[in-house]
């Protein structure tokens, strides 16, 4: 038997790649496209609307009777309303949102008390093994007088700054080289660079999948550690093997680590 997917956020840029990807998968099946009832697509068929053809799921904001797993592909408030349905029907939940308030993270952590959830700043393979990476160059380069930058690259019509990537980063590295102090771009005559900062630096053009860098640079060297999207596909399959993992799980918050093996 097939998994049944619920997709939430299906009309969008990256909920349609996750559509085309959970048909092309060969274990899953498009078991709801959710969206807000408001949507203008309510009614059509998903699959029509992703250019793959009938299939027989309409556009709606009702979660069928039969449904294995959620994606959650939104925004932070749609994340939330989503995140309370599936707690009701025990429904496992993959939220790839980003943009979460302090308070919304909390409602999430709350709710994998009741059922299993994976929340991933991103669902990418080699992002996620661009964070261990990371973890270990930071390790590496405690107090060896290395000043570390994070560059981001999204399309115009990203609405969270940084990424929710970036600032993972951020956390992984800060943690391993004892850095208390971020900053976000810079202007004017700020002085000397302090020592304990991480600087953040957000980059919005064009089309952009997404792009990550981590720069770390010394007084006669620098590496940086790239990563480069050409595809939403990279994010999608990412997300549809975190619902497959998901899928007989006791609650709890697992990660993309756990679903990769890393």
């Amino acid at each position: 038997m097939a998994i049944l997917v619920g997709v939430n956020g299906a009309c969008g840029r990256m909920g349609q790649r996750v559509v085309h990807c959970v048909v092309s998968d060969g274990e899953t099946k498009v078991g709801a496209a959710i969206e807000s009832p408001n949507n203008p697509q309510t009614g059509k068929d998903i699959g029509e609307i992703c250019g793959l053809g009938n299939l027989s799921v309409a556009v709606s904001n009702q979660l069928p009777a039969k449904l294995d797993v959620v994606i959650d592909f939104s925004l932070p408030e749609a994340s939330i309303e989503i995140l309370n349905r599936c707690v009701e029907r025990k429904l496992p939940l993959v939220v790839a949102t980003t943009g979460h308030t302090p308070e919304q993270l909390a409602l999430i952590e709350k709710a994998s008390g009741q059922i299993p959830i994976l929340k991933a700043a991103n669902l990418s393979l080699v992002v996620n093994l661009l964070f261990k990476l990371a973890r270990e160059a930071g390790k590496a380069l405690k107090g060896k007088d290395f000043d570390v930058e994070i560059i981001e690259h999204h399309h115009r019509f990203k609405a969270d700054s940084p990424s929710g990537t970036a600032l993972r980063f951020a956390e992984i590295i800060e943690k391993e080289m004892n850095l208390t102090k971020r900053q976000f771009g810079r202007e004017g005559i700020i002085g000397e660079r302090p020592r304990n900062e991480l600087g953040l630096h957000a980059i919005r053009g064009g089309d952009n999948v997404g792009e990550h860098t981590i720069i770390f640079s010394a007084i006669g060297e620098t590496l940086e550690l790239v990563h480069r999207s050409s595809s939403r596909d990279s994010y999608a399959k990412g997300a549809v093997a975190a619902a497959k993992f998901l899928v007989g799980k006791a609650p709890g918050q697992y990660a993309m680590a756990d679903v990769l093996g890393l």
